[in-house]
């Protein structure tokens, strides 16, 4: 049996699992898809992922069947192709969003585009009497993103849930499909766990159990089965993706089998590759290097695929900033491995590539229908002709963020590791917001279509209580499924600090923007002064003066709200101003999550204390006022923002 959810690893030893009940995730491209595979086999239920169109062949023995989100729309053409059979098969099955509309229309039911679109937290009314949604509440918060929705039930179907007249959820007894417009999968549905149990353990009738410990096990063993007597070369960053590969290997392999290299490439954070050598020394890695080589990264002109790209330092288009990190890492690697006598004809290159990567990146080994959200630095042209090569060592390749967490936890690694707050490979290049621009760059009809609607959006939702702009620069998100490069809103506070404000109606105004204007995916607020002018773009490139004071930007941000209950913190450099003396704006960040496809902004006074925000505003003003114009933080949840800002 090939295990599409586990990628090359098991189709390269044809791995086998002794498990009854099976149940296989049909995958329409939605970005969640590897959260609701991770969240099921939370539960002890084994699982497997295919695309949506797969042959019925593979998947007719399997027990029960849950359909992904995507971004396609089933009227559309270019929609996701399936064999219609499937629905004969007589098997429960459960429809997630897309997967809603794809089994309503199939029925007979009708599917329309924007009838009403929702993003973030909403609250839904749920028939509580309902197999999927037996012990809830009748109002549950959850979290939605679509723009289509069900204008007509399929016949033989129930209305289980619904919000302000669109349906939320459906469900035909008969048949035992039950389906759902909100995403149970992620953390902002507060039930959402309660409701997927409710499927695979009531309306699935599963009683198996299937651990974690087992898909170690099969790592260690599908390692030495690629491996054998060959050597390794791994690629550690010092984050807990990294060290549990190497760990892994340490483990599978004998140590001289695996080679250790840590690149400095100018964009880590204070004194990060100092910890991260002395850390990878505990991990049994007896054949290490650190390679400076900040030159290279940021003044080297490559070309990539026949593509020429200019240097870093001259790079402002964010993808393009991915690909070229991406490919100097290989070309660093590939040359550090040169000087240890090994090729990558031969050797392999260990990595610590995580599932929401692969689905990020719109890998097509993983999705046929995701879409690209960002390039990773380790998912890049390069590293994909040498995975088809077989060279390639991805032991995380089937496990989120809070699994490798775990697996840290279980091999024994400290909890230094084991809890580290994720860091991108790309570092604080991704940090760094590049614009080529100079001073206010929104036009006449930017001013009319984009910030006057949203003036009056703001005046209308608040009473006066906040001015805005629209920022003149943009950072990626994830609205529907799909990738979005949209406009950042700037919030001022018209009197009072505004650290002190109401943060639950500023969360929702943060909400709703984004909901009313499909233009903006951000919102911030100015932490450090009332509107002051308007925003103006300031020319802003990676070298080494913005990597260090973003370094030092991010040590104090870090520093003051980091704690427990935050997943990940940091600070980004923005390019813009409020200020004719003073040429950019910092934007703190902190989020709660678990798994990294959804968060929410971490809230000051709930998630960490308003004193800190303070105290991070008070030291970034006292230490680089002269240049820094705007203290932000960042209340936007993902989606429709995405953790970073590129």
């Amino acid at each position: 049996m090939q295990n599409y959810a586990l990628g090359y690893f098991a189709a390269a030893i044809g791995m086998e699992v002794n498990m009854s009940e099976r149940l296989a995730i049909l995958d329409c491209g939605g970005q969640y898809t590897k959260v609701i595979d991770r969240k099921i086999r939370e539960l002890g239920v084994y699982t497997d992922i295919f695309p949506i169109g797969v042959e019925l062949s593979k998947i007719r023995d399997y027990d029960a069947f849950i359909l992904s989100g995507g971004p396609a729309s089933v009227w559309a053409d270019g929609a996701p192709e399936f064999d219609p059979e499937l629905f004969s098969l007589g098997k429960p099955m459960l429809g997630i969003c897309y997967g809603m509309q794809l089994i309503n229309d199939f029925f007979g039911g009708k599917v329309v585009p924007n009838f009403k679109t929702e993003y973030g937290q909403i609250e839904i009314n749920i028939d509580n009497t309902s197999p999927l949604f037996v012990g809830l509440a009748k109002r549950e918060k959850v979290l939605m993103s679509h723009g289509d929705a069900v204008e007509k039930l399929a016949d033989g179907f129930v209305r289980t849930a619904d919000t302000d007249g669109v349906t939320a959820g459906i469900y035909n007894a008969e048949k035992k499909i039950a389906a759902v417009q909100f995403h149970p999968e992620v953390d902002p549905t507060v039930h959402g766990v309660k409701m997927l149990e409710n499927f695979v353990r009531g309306i699935c009738g599963f009683k198996e159990v299937y651990a974690l410990e087992d898909r170690i096990e099969t790592s260690i063993r599908m390692i030495r089965e690629k491996v054998g007597d060959g050597k390794v070369v791994v690629l550690v960053s010092g984050g807990v993706d990294s060290a549990v590969t190497a760990a892994l290997l340490v483990k599978a392999l004998k140590p001289e089998q695996v080679y250790g290299i840590h690149i400095d490439h100018g964009m880590m954070r204070k004194d990060e590759s100092d910890k991260i050598c002395e850390n990878l020394a505990k991990l049994g890695l007896t054949q290490m290097q650190r390679i400076n080589a900040e030159d290279e990264f940021f003044n080297t002109e490559l070309t990539i695929e026949g593509e020429k790209y200019d240097s870093l330092s001259k790079t402002c288009e964010p993808e393009k900033k991915r690909a070229i990190i991406g490919q100097m890492f290989f070309n660093v690697t590939e040359e550090a491995a040169k000087k240890l006598n090994l090729d990558f004809e031969n050797a392999y290159l260990g990595q610590g590539t995580l599932r929401p990567d692969l689905i990020e990146s719109g890998n097509p080994d993983v999705s046929g229908y995701a879409h690209k959200i960002k390039t990773h630095h380790n998912d890049v042209g390069v590293i994909r002709a040498l995975r088809d090569r077989g060279h390639v060592i991805e032991t995380n390749w089937d496990w989120h963020k809070d699994e490798v967490r775990q697996v840290a936890r279980m091999l024994g690694l400290d909890e230094e590791i084991a809890s580290r707050q994720p860091f991108p490979g790309p570092g604080l290049g991704v940090r760094i917001l590049c614009t080529d621009k100079s001073g206010r760059v929104l036009d006449k009809a930017d001013v009319e279509n984009k910030l006057a609607p949203l003036t009056k959006l703001v005046n209308e939702l608040t009473g006066g209580e906040y001015s805005c702009d629209l920022a003149p620069i943009r950072s990626v998100g994830v609205q529907g499924d799909h990738r979005s490069y949209k406009n950042m809103t700037v919030l001022y506070k018209n009197s009072g600090d505004p650290a002190d404000a109401d943060m639950e109606s500023l969360y929702e105004l943060a909400r709703k923007i984004p909901n009313e204007l499909d233009y903006i995916n951000r919102v911030t607020l100015a932490l450090n002064c009332a509107k002051n002018g308007e925003l103006c773009c300031t020319p802003t490139h990676i070298d080494h003066d913005t990597a260090e004071l973003l370094r030092e930007l991010d040590d104090i941000t870090t520093r003051h709200l980091m704690n427990k209950k935050i997943a990940q913190c940091f600070a980004v450099l923005v390019p813009i101003t409020a200020h004719a003396d003073k040429k950019y704006s910092v934007a703190m960040r902190a989020v709660c999550t678990t798994d990294f496809m959804t968060a929410q902004s971490a809230m000051p006074g709930v998630d960490f204390p308003v004193d800190a925000l303070k105290a991070a505003r008070a030291e970034i003003i006292d230490r680089f006022g002269d240049v820094i114009s705007l203290v932000l933080y960042d209340v936007t949840g993902k989606p429709p923002a995405t953790v970073e800002y590129e």
